[in-house]
């Protein structure tokens, strides 16, 4: 009998495993043990950002857990996991699938597109406190634009047009308990609307007795929204066998590193209860990875539930943008 389960082929940028590489002065991991060891190290370190102006990007930038080098990112890890203390995962669930529920009632047609990052940033900012949610998702999905470094002036200039809109909502509070809040928001805004939407791309295959959880399992491993993340070398180290001198910039690709044959048997098979890398390990590990997958659970459950009746707008999963190739955390 032939296996039912869908076969999932990496992506057209999807490197192969092997042992690191250097290409253009940057290492790149593939290797799930490697990227582990790096990711737990903690002589690789995240790209810290500068800071800014206060209420600016660059304010936001540089006062976040996940741009922040060893001295300042155990305060500001602390902050976020404080503000996501009264978000009960449960809670969030429910409360995705509810808001979901009512913009296809109001909508039967309404686009996946919307619902993949419009519900989950709206649920999270109401936990968080925000003033107006709904008003939220416009400025953070702005935000989020120009988050990584290599954002363009004009979207700079949004962003922190943005940034200070979201300040104003926000709950009043020390610069980084406010910053990392914001901060949350940003995080869950293009990845986690990535994996509902290839999640919504890919339930079609894969049979209704498979949990919601259990494909968003699969997805983040087979099409990981944060494809890769950077670290930089603090000291002359080894990885996977290669000397990698101080001040080295390496590349973990965890979308290669999901697929580790030396790992999983039958990579592309969809199987899930594999071992997934998609959200980070160690320090800089995410802090909210329970509550992104409950917020993504709740939409998703949804429009699996209404998948055989009324269809969504035909918008392509893949037209939710992926955050970049690489991100770092």
């Amino acid at each position: 009998m032939s296996d039912p389960t869908p076969l999932i082929p990496p992506g057209p940028d999807t490197p192969a495993c092997g042992p690191p590489t250097l290409d253009g002065g940057v290492w790149s991991v593939t290797r799930h043990a490697d990227v582990c060891a790096v990711l737990t190290d903690p002589d690789f370190r995240v790209p810290e950002a500068a800071a800014g102006p206060p209420g600016s990007l660059a304010w936001l930038r540089g006062t976040v857990a996940r741009f922040s080098g060893p001295d300042r990112h155990p305060a500001r890890r602390a902050a976020a996991v404080a503000a996501l203390a009264d978000c009960a995962p449960d809670g969030l669930r429910r409360d995705a699938a509810r808001l979901t529920a009512e913009e296809l009632d109001r909508d039967p047609l309404a686009g996946s597109v919307r619902l993949a990052r419009g519900v989950p940033v709206r649920v999270l900012a109401a936990r968080l406190g925000l003033a107006d949610p709904a008003a939220a998702v416009p400025a953070v999905t702005v935000v989020a634009a120009a988050y990584q470094p290599g954002a363009g002036p004009a979207a700079a200039r949004r962003a922190d047009r943005a940034v200070a809109a979201l300040v104003a909502m926000s709950p009043a509070g020390p610069p980084e308990a406010m910053a990392n809040r914001i901060g949350l928001l940003v995080q869950a805004c293009d990845a986690t609307a990535a994996l509902i939407g290839a999640a919504a791309r890919y339930a079609p295959a894969v049979p209704p007795s498979v949990p919601t959880a259990a494909l968003l399992a699969e997805v983040l491993r087979l099409d990981p929204p944060v494809r890769a993340t950077r670290r930089i070398a603090a000291r002359p180290a080894r990885v996977g066998g290669q000397p990698v001198p101080s001040g080295a910039e390496l590349v973990l690709r965890f979308d290669a590193a999901n697929r580790d044959p030396a790992v999983v048997t039958a990579p592309e098979r969809f199987a899930p209860g594999r071992s997934v890398l998609t959200f980070g390990a160690g320090p800089h590990g995410c802090p909210g990875e329970r509550h992104a997958l409950a917020l993504a659970t709740g939409v998703v459950d949804v429009l699996r539930e209404r998948r055989a009746g009324t269809a969504t707008r035909p918008e392509h999963a893949s037209r939710v943008p992926r955050t970049r190739p690489a991100v770092p955390r």
